[in-house]
């Protein structure tokens, strides 16, 4: 292995040991607790060393929020990968969505709530937010309807799970009820 090669590697690391750090820590304390001066502290770099690796909290967030929509699309198709019924495949999608909006509340911030400086919806969209999406667009295309646009009604529906998923996090919805709104969302928007 050539020195650059070991270089780079280690500077891999350190990007992977900062993006995990802020994550552990957000998800811990919330995001205002990650800073430039904390972050150094707990990875035992100095600032500078952070600084080569990101601009600012901003860019770091957008790292996680890259991180957290790989994530996002590998667990939309393994539970709809788990199912064979288009309605049952649906479901599955959007309990998938719900579970890991609840169960990493300040990934899904960084994905949809906080500025990460990334591009949603536009050419320059960076891959893993496309594939999130493509994530969702794979089943849910399927029931669109016809004369209804897969790529819009997969807006409209992922719009409506971010509504559930924000609404019922901030206690404005009961959480109860999370069943009974995934089956109406999917009984009534589905054409199955």
């Amino acid at each position: 292995m050539s020195v650059q090669e070991r270089k780079e590697r280690e500077r891999a690391g350190r990007e992977r040991l900062i993006v995990a750090t802020a994550r552990e820590l957000a998800e811990q304390q919330g995001w205002d607790a990650v800073t430039t001066r904390r972050l150094a502290e707990r990875i035992e770099y100095s600032q500078p060393v952070l600084y080569s690796h990101f601009r600012g909290k901003r860019e770091i967030i957008g790292a996680v929020a890259l991180e957290g929509a790989t994530e996002m699309a590998a667990a939309l198709r393994a539970a709809s990968a788990a199912e064979e019924d288009p309605c049952a495949r649906v479901t599955a999608l959007a309990r998938a969505y719900l579970d890991f909006a609840e169960r990493n509340p300040a990934v899904y911030d960084a994905m949809f709530q906080l500025d990460g400086g990334l591009a949603f919806a536009r050419e320059d969209t960076p891959e893993p937010l496309k594939d999130a999406f493509a994530a969702l667009l794979e089943s849910l295309g399927e029931v669109a309807g016809e004369g209804v646009h897969p790529a819009l009604f997969t807006e409209v529906f992922w719009a409506a799970l971010h509504g559930q998923a924000t609404l019922t996090r901030a206690g404005r919805l009961p959480p109860g009820d999370i069943e009974r709104r995934v089956r109406l969302l999917v009984d009534r928007l589905a054409v199955l």
